[in-house]
């Protein structure tokens, strides 16, 4: 019977002796050269697996890559049968993007073969994968920031396409996969989170053949989630093959039969990861234990944050107004949760004074600064860390030095600056906050995203901030990586700082918060204490579903 196109499903019977196995296997047509008028063919007991019906869709062959003395990736070996979903399990630093680079034509190796549908094959640039019915989509993401949705997503497709029928397309793929991408949205208005959906979408409606997805489940709610895994299963129904890369090990447990575990640049592990447990995949990638989350003690609260709304528009693009308040006392983490693309962008250009609104709509430790910028909040005691790393909260082509001075002036003496001490400064980071990188004249566009994660958090941190704004604060980090930011926020809370934490991770925000808010179009709801609501009630709040109050 024909499952896909070029494919069939054949009951094949192994025989040894007295004993026999049938099992359905998926063979391309072209590979095919047994009767498939006979339903059930009788083979003599033989070594016959699938990888000698069928080649793999995808083979590396002892890929290296190096940068100077760095070896990003050394000898890797691994293979994607297809329909098969493999993860890609690894430590920020440990070379996955390079190999996902590699396979994607954005990246040359120096060594070692590529093999797709049995052929070897060059793969020199985007466009030879593409030709190959290979897609992906990056953790950092390549969209043209002028262009709408629609065009971003023309440019990927073959020449010729009706810009109106890709529209409808769109609007009836996203509704069909679960994610709401507005086809005339320009993407600079759009948050990262919605970016991410453009670039998922994007890839889709290319029809792959290899999907390779970097971290895409940050932007989607646990329903969204459970569509979205729908469809990748779909897919792999249909003979698409797909390498998933996450730092989610629940999520990995749930989507994949086969794990390949990548540490320092080569392949530590190859594993079943239904059979081990989240804590033992961790140590996989890690080489050791993830270091437990602290405690949160008690801590006489101080005013900290206070910021309150009645319907104001952030800007004239704004989607949603904002309409609610929310309460940071000293000493307490409050976290946000909500999709993306339901106010939290606006929610932050507020706070961290990028736009400019009414005196008491924004206070700092009792302070109203709503009419502040950024200097004036910063002299207050207020830190802001922004959701895009790369050219929000760095500049990519300067050095980590160089970044560092960015967000503070006490590197400034007379107008010159202090060399010396941004020198320390910058390598204090590093060591503190286990930042592998070359050093700190090393670019800010050469580390990898939770390296580089890393870095921004403990640039600001060190500042000791009265009070700390973060925007997706964990995003696209490893296990153990998430764990030393999330206790590093601890301690600072601990130390009498104000916190307020925007992620899209519920589990992080249950882990590490006090309190909790969710946004849902513009709309703030009721501030709860995080022991007292369920995970369940939180997705269900994020639809705009809480109970109302005459402050909410």
């Amino acid at each position: 019977m024909r499952e896909a196109s070029g494919f069939f499903h054949v009951r094949v019977g192994f025989c040894a002796g007295a004993q026999s196995v049938e099992s359905q296997l998926l063979i391309r047509s072209d590979y095919l050269e047994i009767g498939l008028d006979h339903r059930l063919i009788l083979l003599k007991f033989l070594p016959l697996t699938i990888e000698s019906v069928m080649p793999p869709r995808l083979k590396l062959n002892k890929i290296t890559k190096r940068y100077g003395n760095t070896v990003a990736n050394n000898s890797i070996s691994l293979e994607v049968m297809p329909g098969e979903i493999l993860a890609i399990l690894g430590e920020n630093g440990a070379g996955k993007s390079t190999l996902m680079k590699v396979i994607f034509g954005s990246v040359v190796p120096d060594e070692g073969e590529i093999f797709f549908d049995g052929k070897p094959v060059q793969i020199r640039s985007p466009a030879d994968a593409r030709e190959l019915g290979i897609a992906m989509v990056f953790q950092h993401f390549v969209l043209f920031e002028t262009l709408t949705a629609k065009e971003n997503i023309l440019l990927g497709m073959p020449k010729g396409t009706d810009p109106d029928a890709l529209e409808k397309e769109i609007i009836e793929r996203s509704a069909h996969y679960g994610i709401e991408v507005d086809p005339n949205a320009v993407v600079n208005d759009l948050s990262m989170g919605e970016r991410q959906r453009v670039e998922i979408l994007r890839a889709l409606l290319t029809n792959p053949k290899l999907l390779i997805l970097d971290e895409p489940t940050s932007v989607l709610s646990p329903l969204a989630l459970q569509a979205f895994f729908k469809t990748l299963r779909q897919l792999s129904s249909e003979g698409v093959s797909i390498i998933f890369i996450t730092h989610k090990l629940n999520e990995i447990r749930e989507l994949s039969d086969h794990c390949t575990v990548i540490r320092a640049g080569e392949v530590a592990a190859n594993v079943n990861p239904k059979e081990h447990t989240e804590e033992q995949l961790a140590k996989l990638m890690i080489g050791n234990d993830l270091p437990e989350i602290l405690p949160k003690p008690d801590i006489k609260p101080l005013p900290g944050l206070e910021v309150s709304f009645n319907g104001e528009r952030v800007t004239f693009k704004s989607q949603y107004p904002l309409v609610g308040k929310i309460s940071v006392p000293r000493g307490k983490i409050v976290g946000v949760a909500g999709i993306s693309g339901n106010g939290q962008s606006d929610l932050m250009k507020a706070i961290s004074g990028e736009v400019l609104l009414s005196k008491q709509a924004v206070k700092i430790c009792g302070s109203a600064a709503g009419d502040l910028r950024v200097q004036h909040r910063r002299a207050l005691g207020l830190r802001y860390i922004p959701e895009e790393r790369l050219g929000e909260a760095t500049v990519p082509e300067m050095s980590l030095e160089a970044n560092t001075l960015l967000t503070s002036n006490l590197f400034l003496a007379k107008g010159f600056m202090r060399n010396k001490m941004i020198h320390r400064f910058t390598n204090s980071v590093i060591e503190k906050f286990k930042v592998k990188c070359g050093g700190s004249k090393a670019p800010a566009d050469s580390l990898s995203g939770g390296n580089l994660q890393k870095y921004i958090v403990g640039r600001e941190l060190l500042h000791n901030p009265k009070v700390l704004v973060l925007n997706q604060p964990t995003w696209g980090v490893d296990a153990g990586a998430a764990a030393l930011i999330r206790n590093a926020l601890i301690r600072q809370r601990s130390g009498g700082s104000a916190l307020l934490v925007v992620s899209e991770e519920l589990d992080e925000l249950f882990e590490i918060c006090d309190e909790l808010v969710v946004m849902s179009e513009g709309k703030i709801s009721p501030q709860v204490k995080a022991q007292a609501i369920s995970v369940e009630e939180i997705g269900r709040w994020m639809s705009g579903l809480w109970p109302k109050t005459e402050d909410a």
